[in-house]
């Protein structure tokens, strides 16, 4: 496997990273031509070099995965259509001046290293192994990665998910399930039937109440089990092995309701007989509980007649002043703020969760104690002082539902449409093709024996 066939496969995903043997080419790979044009793509070109290097690199891939390659003429008009699509999604990179910064670029080829399990002089083998220059490799790694920019960008502008979207999804079976967290559960069963005389049933209960309290008293459930229960599972300490809320048996559902990790049911009744459920662990959905901080600031932003000792200075004396009750933050905010958003609310930021601020914001206000106001920072907005005004601890759980469902629902949205946005702007652009053997028949009939392609 070559060093590109890896970051293609990571960029898409498919993280197997078996090294591909050597194999024999097809004759057409053989061949030496001279280099020539086999498409224009509206202002730019394929050349034939392009096309033979990527032909190379997919059958190898696919002899990798032993998969049968489709006939050269079909796996030719494919390769052509995929390199022909890229030209089209970086001439709209570099319309809408995307750049990948050097850092971003060195930490891809890193990854790329990483997950070969290699050390930078055995990759650097491999590139000449495979006749790369590092030059060439980061002109192409650079090129996947403003191709996944882009298509990130336009697809993810057509993708609205709506709150009636999210609410349809919780409100289906499959949402059911999704959100449902998935317990281990013990149980205990103390058999008596539903046809059972009165004294049977109170012996019943009786014993069901006794391991209860016994367990309330700290003794091990899966011992309990082993010693008492008449479950199917009884032998293996009770454990029924992970299970969502919607998996089990309503009454086990309603019982559990409530329960927390570590903790066990009162014992509930069935046709079967007396049952006490714990559980043991959780995984999945759980509470979200978040400090929120209420906070307000003044920005101060330098410029050719500000520089960053007069804004300083300026939010010191404005801090002294607030300090010393000459003045109130909130009008100190209306006069002297630039953040516009914020100013004629007196620097209201309101109630705040993690994350929500720049990294310089956020650790003078985590730093600042409730009431007080913090020195002057800067950030890249500007230099701020800031007061807290209180800290509370939020339920975010179903936001936070709601923030994952929205998620879920835009990933399966996004390759639909990013295949729908590719035969757009395959359909908008203007394409020749000039090899005649990569012409789908119709074209190649249409054109005749002349040189013309397809124009759309």
């Amino acid at each position: 496997m070559t060093i590109m066939q890896m970051f293609t496969s990571l960029r898409r995903g498919l993280l197997t990273l078996a090294a591909a043997s050597a194999i024999a080419l097809p004759a057409w790979a053989q061949v030496q031509q001279l280099d020539r044009v086999v498409a224009v793509v509206d202002d730019d070109v394929v050349m034939a070099s392009e096309l033979h290097q990527r032909m190379q690199t997919i059958t190898q891939q696919i002899a990798a995965q032993n998969v049968q390659a489709p006939p050269v003429d079909v796996l030719r008009r494919q390769v052509l259509e995929q390199l022909i699509i890229e030209r089209l999604q970086l001439q709209m990179g570099a319309r809408a001046g995307v750049t990948i910064a050097e850092e971003e670029l060195d930490q891809a080829i890193a990854r790329v290293q990483q997950n070969m399990n290699m050390s930078p002089a055995q990759f650097q083998q491999k590139l000449e192994a495979d006749g790369l220059s590092n030059n060439a490799f980061r002109q192409q790694i650079r090129q996947e990665l403003i191709i996944r920019r882009v298509e990130q960008g336009s697809v993810s502008r057509r993708i609205q998910i709506t709150d009636q979207d999210i609410n349809n999804f919780l409100r289906s079976k499959e949402g059911e399930f999704w959100k449902s967290p998935q317990y281990l559960l013990g149980h205990i069963l103390i058999p008596v039937s539903s046809s059972a005389p009165a004294e049977e049933v109170t012996a019943a209960r009786a014993k069901a109440d006794s391991i209860y309290e016994k367990t309330m008293g700290g003794e091990d459930f899966r011992a309990l089990a082993i010693s008492s229960s008449a479950g199917q599972n009884a032998l293996q300490g009770g454990d029924l092995g992970w299970r969502k809320t919607v998996e089990l048996p309503t009454l086990f559902a309603d019982a559990l309701d409530g329960i927390s990790v570590g903790e066990t049911t009162k014992p509930f009744r069935s046709d079967a007989g007396f049952h006490l459920l714990k559980i043991h662990e959780q995984r999945g959905a759980t509470e979200q509980v978040v400090e929120q901080t209420k906070v307000r600031h003044i920005l101060v932003k330098t410029s050719a007649i500000r520089d960053d000792d007069a804004a300083y200075n300026l939010l010191t004396d404005l801090r002294q002043k607030i300090q010393a009750g000459e003045l109130k933050f909130e009008d100190a905010a209306k006069d002297n703020s630039e953040d516009i958003g914020t100013m004629l609310q007196g620097g209201d930021l309101g109630w705040s969760n993690p994350g929500q601020f720049v990294p310089e914001f956020t650790q003078a206000m985590d730093n600042t104690p409730v009431g007080e106001i913090s020195m002057p920072f800067r950030s890249q907005f500007g230099w701020h002082i800031l007061q807290v005004e209180g800290r509370r601890q939020q339920d975010m759980t179903d936001q936070y539902i709601r923030n994952q469902a929205a998620n879920l629902l835009r990933n399966r949205r996004y390759e639909e449409e990013l295949q729908n946005w590719r035969q757009e702007i395959r359909d908008q652009a203007y394409v020749e093709i000039k090899l005649p053997e990569a012409k789908e028949p119709a074209e190649e009939s249409a054109a005749g024996d002349t040189s013309e392609g397809e124009s759309q």
